[in-house]
């Protein structure tokens, strides 16, 4: 799972797609973003680090963020997430037995 394909996994799972903002900050959602810095490794000497941040985002303030250093990560974390909110308010669970 990376972040081309989390939404669509995410709306088969009944969350509604306002609520999932993929590179971009917006209020009342779960974001997902790519942060590129660079971090210094010696003298005079710099290298690109790529991380990808997720969090809740309302009224401009970040909650519940996390950190990873790979997108499969990062994504199966919010996935994660989402899913057990799902399962916990009844909208997904268990099939039922033949």
């Amino acid at each position: 799972m990376n972040v081309e394909s989390i939404a669509k996994w995410l709306t088969a799972i009944g969350v509604p797609p306002e609520v999932i903002s993929i590179g971009a900050e917006a209020d009342n959602a779960w974001c997902v973003l790519r942060i590129e810095r660079q971090v210094p490794v010696g003298d005079d000497q710099l290298r690109q680090e790529t991380t990808w941040e997720v969090f809740w985002r309302e009224q401009g303030n970040r909650y519940d963020w996390a950190c990873f250093s790979n997108e499969q990560v990062a994504c199966n974390y919010l996935f994660g997430r989402l899913a057990w909110t799902q399962v916990a308010r009844g909208a997904v669970g268990l099939l039922p037995q033949n």
